[in-house]
């Protein structure tokens, strides 16, 4: 348990983080952090006001079994499958946090308070599957702060729409391109224009964008280190932060655009970029990194709990450190392409890997739960 000595110290770098308009969000969920009241002491010490979850989340947090016995035990005496189990296992986790994050949103108008599920990654690759998905997994957790993921893959770009537009919030993940990125503030823009259509409110629709930063790094400085030379190993680390400033110019310039002007006065929300994969890859970077050079209003950093914890005992939280680099970004990923790594390949490989592993997290959580039911089903005999 948290002390309230402690809970004093840590207060300093993530309160002012919080008050330079980035909203801290915990990535990790799971149903002993739930029950051991670790995750509202989170909210009440750390200035954790949102939690995100993914495929190899949940598959860390139910392939463990812990806390998850009893409903296992029912599920397999009802003889489930493991695709149900997973599924009723999970939207009990989301529901419970969104339960304990509800004053939350309450209070911030439904701007955070925000707990985030994923549709199934099997499904990234077909448009009607996820708008499915999606609208079932909106109903099962009933609760207004929840948000569903949708990967932003090129069948996901329509489904975002088509989400947004049925007034379900969305939280798009796996964004690695800037171009892509552009196209995922589109579809959301012309996805709140069909729920204006429909005669919804706009005010009551959120969503985030989680442009991903480390996985950037890994794969550039592989490349750059294969390279060897001294101008290669001065770019290192210096990809991911670039990528991402230049996402955070791209997200002003939308936003300040005709068309969401007209949207802006019809009370609709901006889709606020969020920072993913904030944990650094590489042990000889500040493990700080990735918050401390991403400080910039509206925007929302989803952190592990190793990185919480550093930030909160060593972070450096200065002020915004993002709106006034986008000349040095343009430039660090202009001498990245002129090494002859290429952007646009890097990203495209990143969005396929990043796909992929989250179908194997989840094959091997329904592995993990199918073995599980089998069990219980025999000693239920």
């Amino acid at each position: 348990m948290i002390t309230v000595t402690e809970a004093t110290a840590h207060a300093g770098a993530l309160k002012r983080l919080s008050g330079q308009g980035v909203s801290i969000w915990l990535d990790d969920l799971s149903r002993r952090r739930i029950e051991s009241g670790n995750l509202a002491e989170l909210v009440a010490t750390r200035n954790v006001v949102g939690v995100t979850t993914n495929p190899s989340i949940f598959q860390a947090a139910i392939g463990s079994g812990a806390g998850y016995e009893e409903q296992l035990t029912d599920l397999a005496v009802r003889g489930v499958t493991a695709d149900e189990a997973v599924r009723m296992m999970t939207t009990a986790d989301v529901r419970a946090a969104a339960d304990v994050l509800r004053p939350v949103y309450e209070a911030t108008g439904g701007r955070d308070g925000r707990v985030s599920v994923e549709v199934d990654p099997r499904l990234a690759h077909d448009t009607r599957a996820t708008v499915a998905e999606a609208r079932q997994l909106a109903w099962l957790v009933d609760r207004p702060n929840v948000m569903i993921k949708i990967p932003a893959t090129r069948a996901g770009l329509p489904a975002i729409m088509e989400v947004i537009g049925a007034g379900i919030s969305v939280n798009v993940t796996l964004i690695f391109s800037l171009v892509r990125y552009r196209e995922v503030m589109d579809a959301y823009l012309a996805g709140l224009e069909k729920a204006q259509a429909a005669g919804l409110d706009l005010a009551s629709i959120h969503s985030v964008a989680s442009f991903f930063v480390s996985r950037v790094d890994a794969e550039i400085d592989k490349r750059l280190t294969l390279l060897g030379t001294p101008r290669a190993l001065a770019l290192k680390g210096r990809a991911a932060l670039a990528n991402a400033r230049l996402a955070y110019e791209a997200y002003e310039q939308v936003f300040a655009g005709p068309r969401w002007q007209a949207l802006g006065g019809a009370r609709a929300n901006r889709q606020r970029p969020l920072w993913a994969s904030t944990g650094v890859k590489d042990p000889a970077y500040k493990d700080t990194l990735y918050v401390e050079e991403l400080v910039a209003p509206g925007t929302v950093n989803t952190l592990p709990e190793a990185t919480l914890n550093a930030v909160a005992d060593h972070g450096d939280v200065v002020g915004d450190t993002v709106t006034g680099g986008y000349a040095q970004a343009r430039a660090d990923l202009a001498a990245v392409e002129r090494l002859g790594i290429a952007y646009d390949e890097v990203v495209r490989q990143l969005e396929d890997e990043g796909v992929a592993m989250f179908e194997v997290a989840w094959q091997e959580l329904l592995d993990a739960v199918t073995k599980s039911l089998n069990s219980k089903g025999v000693d239920a005999e």
